[in-house]
């Protein structure tokens, strides 16, 4: 399996990736950190007890461009646990590009078949749920038409292989 060290403002997570499990997943994550499209990403929109999402929108909420959606694989087994990530989508089930999520707590009703096709999760977090935790408690508001989002940016500074 595959490990990526998330560097954050807030401090650092080591996240296990589910290469066997979610293969198209994992594979586009480690394009987008090879492209180093993560680096100065905000988390921009964090719900306590829920998730904090990132992985789109630089400062200011400028979306950035992605490339193709790939194919949902929340049918892998994997679920919406606490300190799991998993792919943020669209209505559209294979809509899925850059943005991601990570658990706050259990979110079973994200799984595969519990409401509809599900999101796919791809990895968990191994060190630095203090970090997690962390963000989620962060201040939130209202900022360019979203929703959720932090106050003081949570700023993505790099995700590397280790």
């Amino acid at each position: 399996m595959s490990s990526v060290e998330i560097k954050t403002s807030l401090g650092s997570m080591t996240v296990e990736l589910f290469d066997t499990e979610s293969p198209i997943t994992v594979e586009n994550f480690l394009q987008y950190i090879k492209d180093e499209f993560y680096d100065g990403t905000i988390f921009h929109r964090v719900i306590p007890s829920f998730m904090a999402q990132c992985g789109g929108f630089d400062p200011g909420m400028k979306e950035k461009s992605n490339r193709a959606p790939i194919k949902n694989e929340a049918d892998n087994g994997q679920k919406n646990l606490k300190g799991t990530l998993a792919m943020a989508r669209t209505s559209d089930i294979n809509s899925a590009t850059s943005q991601f999520f990570i658990n706050l707590k259990d979110n079973d009703f994200l799984d595969n078949g519990s409401r509809d096709f599900g999101y796919a999760v791809f990895g968990k977090v191994t060190d630095g749920l203090d970090t997690l935790e962390a963000i989620g408690k962060v201040k939130t508001g209202n900022r360019g038409g979203h929703g959720d989002v932090p106050v003081d940016d949570v700023t993505i500074e790099s995700i590397r292989t280790v």
